[in-house]
């Protein structure tokens, strides 16, 4: 018994001591904290700041893999935007982390095709993580690196240096660059537009905004949910941290990003573009509808466009499809039929052309004159002084009224009647379209000269390839003006369709032109084909049927000219309509667009017969 009682004794002396022990070593931090609290701090060097920084402090580079930004497709679905591939990847290192692995730093450098010191100083220079892309500074986009140069630096073991995969918006042969438009940083702007989003960190700063086509009207369906993003760690020394190495983070909803369906066709985009660069057109567009709908087929537009390096001398930024320009003798469809619909003219009428109208300084392109000749010939043979003449009789008003008919003088692109439900607001694709004119300002009196100068297509008459061909689908659509669509449909990445944009037509407030007139206009642009001024592409792939212009402007001084030709094909059963325009050519040339014209419909022909037969 008091052998039991001497053990619990023990027992409890330890507790005693090892309870006091503990309470000391607790009086001696808290007198500890209280000292650091209350008595003055001795000097800190700016070594020891740094030193004790560098222990604590621990940083996170991120580089973006994929904005996670929506992508645009096709009318067959195949991609417009957007290739995946695997690329090099450097994060900021200390150059003492470098230098530990020289020599694989040497062979990283022979994989690449650079000298080691190149290497190594653009390295070094790094503030943010950064794919490789080569020395030059007009490299933008990530290095596509060949199946041996992965294989090899799979090998090699630097900190920071990883292969990763890269998500490239603009490949190389990226299409219908102005219709689909560019993405850019605007800081301003999403501070001004997006400042809640910038609050929660829903959006960042630098983050890349639409800038043009058809990335701006739809820029708000197609940021998606957030980045996927991998990030590395490092100590405030820029040393890798053992054991974190990186970390990838990407949003998880699987209705993001969007599928934007266009209308486009990128085969035929792709083979047009090859005729129209092969055929040296250096500025100007082409435009392609579906004669059925009215759907955007196709869009080129000249000089291209550079979305990586946008202050490209080589390149534009207007869209010069949808740019309003002068028009000649297009508009001499417009003039016949006000001169119809008014009742000053009619089909059978003759005139007679000298050459010379006789007064306002106004003359004929054909020396000497075309003669005697129809109304239908005087289309087909574009004749200046039967439309001047025939100009001269309609009032502005009946010009303008006609003109609004066959939607000219107001922008035809598609556009939502109501709040867009996806958006909250009213959608207009294509927002840079431009609407054209027939007069800077109606006129209040009668003025002859205008009204000859405007009968031809020339003084303040404006209008868009765009426009244009929409006039040609007007007339097949019995005076029906419609929308033309570049968009059909907007998907959720798991293929639900989020929004249909239907085909619907841009009535006149006027109504429509009389079915006799329409005929009596197609029936001339037959004729123009047949035996007049656009007779040497009667022969092709398809039979065709347009209207061919020259109208006079200046540019820089020097005078130039606009060469169009707007038809379609094939005229027993339509399939296409096609606009084109050469802009600025020198005066005395052959008509540029009209050769062109014959090219496209060639190649759309081909694209028909290989879609049937398929």
């Amino acid at each position: 018994m008091m052998k039991g009682n001497g053990l619990r004794g023990k027992r409890n002396t330890r507790i005693f001591v090892m309870a006091l022990c503990m309470s000391g070593i607790m009086l001696l931090l808290i007198g500890r904290m209280a000292w650091l609290q209350m008595m003055p701090a001795s000097a800190v060097t700016m070594h020891s700041a740094a030193n004790w920084g560098n222990v604590v402090k621990q940083r996170e580079r991120t580089l973006v893999l994929d904005t996670g930004r929506g992508d645009f497709y096709d009318r067959n679905g195949a991609a417009l935007t957007g290739e995946s591939y695997t690329a090099l990847a450097v994060f900021p290192l200390s150059t003492a982390a470098r230098e530990k692995k020289k020599g694989e730093l040497a062979r990283l450098a022979e994989l690449l095709g650079v000298q080691e010191s190149e290497l190594k100083s653009w390295m070094n220079g790094l503030k943010e993580p950064k794919y490789w892309s080569g020395l030059s500074a007009a490299d933008k986009s990530p290095a596509k690196l060949s199946s041996a140069q992965k294989n090899a630096i799979a090998t090699l073991h630097l900190d920071g240096v990883r292969l990763l995969p890269f998500r490239n918006r603009y490949a190389s042969s990226f299409l219908a660059r102005h219709a689909l438009g560019y993405i850019s940083q605007h800081p301003e702007f999403i501070r001004a537009h997006y400042a809640d989003q910038l609050q929660n960190s829903a959006m960042l700063l630098n983050e890349q905004l639409g800038g043009m086509g058809l990335e701006r009207s739809l820029d708000k369906l197609l940021h998606g949910t957030g980045m996927t993003t991998v990030s590395y760690f490092t100590d405030g020394s820029n040393r890798p941290l053992p054991g974190l190495d990186m970390r990838v983070t990407s949003p998880s909803n699987p209705y993001y990003p969007l599928r934007v369906m266009t209308t486009l066709d990128s085969a035929i985009q792709e083979q047009i573009e090859r005729v129209v660069d092969q055929r040296g057109l250096k500025e100007g567009a082409v435009v392609v509808l579906d004669a059925k709908n009215g759907d955007i087929v196709s869009m080129v537009s000249r000089p291209n466009l550079a979305p990586l390096d946008l202050g490209n001398p080589g390149s534009d930024l207007a869209n010069h499809a949808i740019r309003a320009a002068t028009p000649g003798s297009i508009f001499k469809l417009v003039t016949e039929a006000a001169a119809l619909e008014a009742g000053v003219t009619q089909a059978s009428e003759h005139f007679t052309c000298n050459g010379n109208y006789g007064r306002y300084g106004l003359h004929c392109w054909k020396k000497g004159g075309h003669g005697e000749l129809s109304l239908q010939q005087a289309l087909s043979q574009s004749c200046n002084i039967a439309f001047a003449t025939i100009a001269e009789r309609l009032t502005a008003p009946q010009l303008l009224l006609t003109a609004d008919k066959l939607g000219i003088g107001r922008q035809v692109g598609w556009q939502s009647r109501k709040p867009f439900a996806p958006l909250g607001e009213r959608l207009r694709l294509l927002q840079e379209e431009e609407a054209g004119m027939v007069f800077t300002a109606t006129p209040t009196r009668h003025d002859g000269g205008q009204l000859a100068q405007t009968g031809i297509g020339q003084r303040d008459v404006r209008l868009s390839p765009l426009q244009a061909a929409n006039l040609m689908l007007t007339l097949l659509h019995d005076g029906q003006v419609l929308q033309p669509r570049i968009v059909r449909e907007i998907e959720y990445a798991n293929g639900q369709v989020l929004a249909k944009l239907p085909v619907q037509s841009a009535s006149s407030a006027y109504g429509r032109i009389k079915p006799s007139t329409v005929q009596t206009l197609l029936a001339g642009m037959e004729e123009v084909v047949r035996s007049g001024t656009g007779r040497a592409i009667r022969h092709g792939q398809w039979e065709v049927a347009g209207k061919s212009g020259t109208a006079q402007t200046v540019k820089n001084g020097r005078e130039r000219n606009n060469q169009w030709f707007a038809g379609y094909g094939p005229v027993s059963s339509p399939r296409y309509v096609v606009c084109v325009l050469a802009e600025n050519r020198k005066p005395d040339t052959a008509n540029a667009a009209t050769a062109l014209f014959r090219g496209v419909m060639d190649v759309l022909a081909k694209a028909d017969r290989a879609e049937a037969s398929g």
